[in-house]
């Protein structure tokens, strides 16, 4: 495997920080770096990770709210999410105080991302696929040669996002899962945005809002 990877709850939503670290150069990425920054730089020097970028599936505070203090400490960019999720990211202020939130400044990304692009870190690869549902501009990050895909709140095991925030659409989000997702194969394993680890197949038979038993 090219790549090594450690989750990092965060925040009292128990928000799945990843690292994603090319064992090849020891290059790291951040993935969604919602709050507890020492617990996050922590991690980085326990696993020897040279951080090279903070990529975001989507602009909730739980899931970016420290990313700008990392770009500052580090001197790296953000990556992601898709334009679309800027409404999110330009009341960030807003939302953590509405939420209890440590304060947290709205920010730019230095690159908004679409579907198609490609986000190295170190020598390792990963395809952006544009999911939209959850909010409008969720990406997904998929490793097709380690068989990884970092969701978001796109997908869970045994569940999906909530489509109840504002902007957010339930049918597009059935529709990114079962066309954008499905067909990347069933034995990718992803890393929701909160809980535990599953695989697409896994979801396909079992999760009772996406199970192909569902749509016949």
């Amino acid at each position: 495997m090219a790549v090594k990877v450690s989750i990092v709850p965060v925040t009292p939503y128990q928000q799945n920080c990843s690292i994603i670290q090319c064992t090849t150069t020891g290059k790291a990425a951040v993935v969604d770096p919602g709050g507890d920054l020492q617990r996050i730089v922590s991690t980085l020097e326990q696993m020897s990770a040279q951080i090279e970028k903070v990529i975001l599936t989507h602009g909730h505070l739980d899931h970016c709210a420290i990313s700008n203090d990392l770009r500052e400490k580090f001197g790296v960019p953000i990556e992601g999410p898709h334009r679309a999720d800027s409404f999110w990211i330009d009341k960030l202020p807003e939302w953590c105080q509405m939420a209890g939130f440590p304060s947290a400044e709205a920010f730019t990304p230095d690159r908004w991302l679409q579907d198609g692009d490609i986000v190295t870190v170190g020598e390792v690869t990963l395809q952006v696929i544009h999911c939209p549902g959850h909010t409008p501009g969720h990406v997904v990050f998929v490793s097709t040669n380690d068989r990884i895909a970092w969701v978001g709140d796109v997908l869970f095991q045994g569940s999906i996002g909530r489509t109840d925030f504002p902007m957010s659409n339930h049918d597009d989000l059935i529709e990114s899962i079962r066309l954008k997702l499905w067909p990347l194969g069933d034995d990718i394993t992803f890393v929701p945005g909160h809980g535990p680890t599953s695989t697409f197949g896994q979801e396909r038979k079992t999760n009772p809002f996406v199970a192909d038993a569902r749509y016949g």
